[in-house]
């Protein structure tokens, strides 16, 4: 099992990336959301110079605020600073277009993307369809130097449901996602991308095709309780997100909470829904992944803690990513709250990493 992790981009704080790689951590996702974080292509080209052995890339990279050919500039430049350790994650943009108030990229669109950058990356000329009109584009000047695609870019898809883990068997070299420690989940992700590399006829090689799950990890003491408020401030932010993405999905597609979430469901609701329609979008993100409103503290239940992160002793953690990784995952990448991400990398490292 590899060991990443995924960072809320902060142009000052590189140095972060730097300490992961000192640790011991195989990678370093760098969040794209344009509204809320620094732009994820800066902070990678900085942690291009301050780093060495940690593969870096974008965790993920957002296709409906981008155009595939400058996606496709922007993560081969990465290449030029740190070549053979950059990867391309690549997703439709839950958080960064809704955060923006409106909806991630369809998928039909994502496929045809992925085309695309497919293609680019591995430095071949493609068909690139712009407000009705195509046309085939390709990389020029490559003897100059100015980009890197002679060194291969492992293209990662963001999928968590069937149909887009589909599209990440059928054009990417694996699969990021988000799932609870269940094995069941990993199984199904992989059924799902199997059945999109058989539409492109491609077997998928489960040992080659890379899996990376989302999460963070709470460390508990003897007898610490998941509600004690140091456990709040480390997996807080990263706990409720979920609750926001669960909230965006049925507002968009309709339908009923999991039934983990149904005994707070009405209440949070009527909290986010008492701000104005036109402006909800913005009260949904406010902390994403960053730190905890006070007012939706109450929301982090155990239960949903269980279901979102990596829990328990040094111990039980590591039974539960034994089970991960038998089940076909490759990499663990968490993402701690901001206050506290310094120490929970180091306390992870320690106790749980250093005994795998």
């Amino acid at each position: 099992m590899d060991f990443g992790i995924c960072v809320a981009s902060k142009i000052d704080d590189v140095g972060y990336i730097a300490r992961a790689e000192n640790l011991g951590y195989s990678h370093a996702w760098v969040a794209d959301s344009q509204m809320i974080w620094s732009d994820c292509y800066a902070v990678l080209a900085l942690a291009a110079q301050q780093t060495r052995t940690i593969k870096i890339g974008t965790g993920v990279s957002v296709a409906g605020t981008r155009i595939a050919p400058v996606t496709a500039s922007s993560i081969a430049t990465i290449n030029r600073l740190a070549p053979g350790r950059t990867f391309l994650g690549i997703g439709t943009g839950n958080t960064a277009m809704r955060i923006m108030g409106h909806k991630p990229l369809k998928l039909k669109e994502f496929a045809s993307y992925l085309k695309t950058l497919r293609g680019l990356l591995r430095g071949e000329e493609v068909e690139f369809t712009w407000r009705g009109e195509t046309t085939p584009i390709r990389f020029l000047m490559k003897e100059q130097n100015f980009i890197d695609v002679e060194h291969p870019i492992p293209l990662y898809v963001s999928g968590f449901g069937p149909k887009a883990q589909g599209l990440a068997g059928e054009f990417g070299d694996g699969l990021v996602l988000s799932i609870p420690p269940d094995p069941g989940f990993m199984y199904r992700a992989l059924n799902n991308a199997q059945a999109g590399a058989s539409r492109a006829n491609k077997v998928l090689d489960k040992d080659n095709f890379y899996t990376a799950s989302l999460t963070t990890a709470v460390i508990l003491g003897p007898g610490e309780s998941l509600t004690s408020e140091r456990v709040l401030r480390e997996c807080g932010a990263f706990v409720i997100a979920s609750l926001h993405y669960v909230y965006d999905k049925i507002r968009q597609f309709g339908g009923d909470p999991p039934g983990h979430l149904r005994h707070i469901w009405d209440e949070y609701r009527a909290m986010v829904e008492g701000t104005p329609a036109s402006r909800l979008h913005l009260r949904i993100h406010d902390g994403h992944c960053t730190y905890l409103l006070p007012e939706e503290a109450k929301f982090v239940t155990p239960e949903l803690i269980k279901t979102t992160c990596l829990v328990g002793t040094p111990e039980e953690i590591i039974e539960q990513i034994r089970r991960l990784g038998e089940a076909g995952l490759h990499q663990i990448m968490i993402l701690p709250s901001l206050e506290t991400q310094y120490r929970v990398i180091e306390d992870f490292a320690r106790a749980v990493m250093a005994k795998l």
